[in-house]
């Protein structure tokens, strides 16, 4: 029956409804509000959403539908997906679990993040103006709210895939659908906010470099969860039933959609009050409280962007907690609160470092260590996690994924797993040619050149000259 669980607690979707709000949910994050707006900054504005748009359409969209087919096929977590179909050890290092080594490790340092939001919800609303610095520098205060996050997490996760995850995205997308509206219709009434919206969604293509592609490419990556192993997972408690097309344009619809929501609810405001949209990762923690200071009613509109941060993180974070958690009940057996808990403790525990990385212990906030492509890591602890696991592994694992699925296992078996509920999938469309011979090669030949050229950016193998 739709929505039971079994005896070892594994679950399935009740509805394509409560999947696409989950699996949107994990895409739509923190990525989307927090990091989409700062990344077009520093790239060009307008110019770099029109690539980031291409490339959730060309790229993204083929790789959601890629993993989301693998986890259906399977029934089974990332580890489980890979040994199912046969993958040797490198396989199973490179893309099932690295995978799950990336969601474990990014919760562990987005979870700090996601506690400074509910901070700032606080601190806004009470016109609270104490400097971001000095806010992420308190030990107690910074521990504290990420624990809080954590057990709200681990809380909803407890309630298994239909009545815990599926039920609180059905609940919390719509709301920050909502909050996003509201902090729009007063970011975009600003006076000069038409200067924020112009640079926003006006493109200047001279600005477009490789540069700027491979950015876009990455941001593409790290906001639609792809690399971290969590839409095979979300994957596999779907119904053969599902149509894998619909439901997978939905998701990169609507995580697309929050993303470029995102940057009318920050340009506009920014350059209201005559503010860098070159900012980089301080826009909205830094800048942004400054706009919400200078303006008429700034703490209810503050207090309600930091709302939607947390909304936005917390259905990020309930996938990533899922995805280890979930190994540890297919392969394990663990019962679903044994796994929730033991994960969670220990990826609040690993958590704790980079919550001391921005000035709580100088031991943490000065650890570096060597970038492959030259250089050294920032932020300490924080930033030694975000360059390896929340970047460079992220790449890892979207590339092992499509290359093993489009070369060393049958790519046929993928395709019979779309094709069902979409008939349409492999039926011509101009001559021989069918959706799936086009998917076939977007996984075997542009998704693999690609990712591997963000690969290659991050090895430094390009220097400046791209």
């Amino acid at each position: 029956m739709a929505g039971s669980t079994s005896s070892n607690d594994r679950g399935q979707w009740g509805s394509s409804f409560g999947f696409i709000m989950a699996a949107a949910g994990s895409a739509v994050g923190l990525g989307n509000i927090w990091r989409f707006p700062y990344i077009t900054g520093q790239n060009g504005g307008g110019a770099f959403v029109f690539v980031y748009i291409l490339c959730v359409v060309l790229i993204g969209v083929p790789l959601l539908f890629n993993e989301i087919g693998l986890g259906r096929l399977t029934g089974k977590n990332p580890i489980g997906a890979f040994k199912e179909t046969g993958a040797n050890k490198f396989w199973m290092m490179f893309g099932a679990l690295l995978a799950i080594l990336v969601s474990f490790f990014v919760l562990s340092y987005y979870g700090v993040i996601a506690g400074w939001t509910i901070g700032f919800i606080f601190k806004t609303l009470f016109n609270n103006q104490t400097p971001f610095a000095d806010f992420a520098a308190q030990p107690g205060m910074v521990i504290g709210l990420f624990a809080i996050f954590m057990v709200i997490t681990v809380t909803i996760v407890l309630g298994g895939v239909s009545g815990g995850i599926e039920k609180a995205s059905k609940i919390l997308m719509p709301v920050l659908f909502l909050l996003v509206f509201v902090v729009i219709a007063r970011s975009v009434t600003l006076e000069g906010a038409s200067e924020g919206i112009k640079y926003y969604l006006t493109p200047d293509f001279s600005k477009i470099n490789g540069q700027t592609i491979l950015a876009a490419l990455g941001q593409a990556f790290f906001s639609m969860s792809i690399g971290w192993g969590i839409m095979i997972t979300y994957g596999s408690y779907l119904p053969k039933s599902n149509n894998i097309i619909r439901s997978g344009l939905w998701v990169g619809f609507l995580d697309t959609g929050v993303a470029l929501l995102g940057g009318l609810m920050v340009f506009p405001a920014v350059f209201a009050f005559g503010m860098s949209p070159e900012a980089g990762p301080a826009l909205v923690f830094n800048i942004l409280p400054q706009v919400f200071s200078q303006m008429p009613g700034g703490n209810i509109v503050g207090a309600i962007f930091f709302l939607l941060l947390m909304v936005a993180a917390l259905t990020s974070a309930i996938s990533m907690l899922e995805v280890p958690a979930s190994y540890f009940i297919d392969e394990k057996k663990w019962s679903r609160k044994k796994a929730a808990w033991v994960v969670a403790i220990l990826i609040f525990i690993i958590g704790i470092p980079s919550a001391l990385s921005f000035g709580g212990s100088d031991f943490f906030s000065n650890m570096s260590i060597p970038k492959i492509s030259g250089g050294y890591t920032e932020d300490g602890w924080f930033g030694i996690l975000d360059y390896y696991f929340g970047t460079l592994f992220i790449v890892v694992v979207a590339l092992s994924t499509a290359v093993y699925v489009g070369w060393i296992m049958r790519i046929d078996k993928i395709i019979g797993e779309i094709r069902l509920g979409f008939d349409f999938f492999t039926r011509p469309l101009v001559g021989n040619i069918s959706f799936a011979i086009l998917w076939s090669f977007f996984i075997k030949f542009v998704c693999p050149v690609m990712i591997g050229l963000v690969f290659l950016n991050m090895l430094g193998v390009f220097g400046d000259s791209i």
